[in-house]
């Protein structure tokens, strides 16, 4: 399954992509808005998008049901992030929002698949990188949308083995 909040389209744009390279291993894309929040734990394997709006704030769709995420138990499930944000525009808090979404679910169990290389992005600061890397995919359509289609392509091809190991 694959959920996204999204406020400008540009989350689900790209949520709609990894569907469509994970072929049948996804069968639902969706907005957070659109399920009930108990419903991700009923998954082995979630992909999560969220962008990062303004100096560091997680979208709104997503803030309004961390909460509830906080009350569910994510134990044995593997969940990938992907986040978008604006690197020449928020340079200092760039994808912070991923950091956000990522410590909510592994406080409630959940094992990080999907980490990403930081390399080719133009950023000084994110709490979203952990030992140099991402934790998710990061997407910059302000400024590197051409890399986007070949990111989403190689991030799918390393989540179909890291979700089998």
């Amino acid at each position: 399954m694959v959920v996204y909040g999204s406020s400008t389209g540009n989350t689900k744009n790209v949520a709609e992509s990894i569907k469509s390279e994970m072929g049948e291993a996804v069968d639902h894309v969706k907005n957070i808005t659109e399920i009930h929040p108990a419903d991700l734990a009923n998954f082995e394997k979630v992909i999560v998008g969220v962008p990062t709006w303004h100096i560091g704030e997680i979208q709104e769709d997503w803030g309004a049901v961390l909460p509830e995420i906080e009350a569910l138990n994510f134990a044995g499930k593997k969940v990938a992030v992907f986040g978008l944000g604006d690197g020449k525009g928020y340079p200092e808090t760039y994808v912070d929002a991923m950091a956000e979404l990522v410590e909510k679910f592994e406080k409630k169990g959940a094992k990080l698949v999907g980490m990403w290389p930081t390399d080719g992005y133009d950023f000084k600061k994110s709490k979203a990188v952990r030992d140099g890397k991402f934790l998710g995919l990061v997407i910059d359509v302000e400024n590197q949308d051409h890399l986007s289609d070949k990111r989403v392509k190689a991030w799918v091809a390393q989540l179909q083995k890291e979700f089998l190991a």
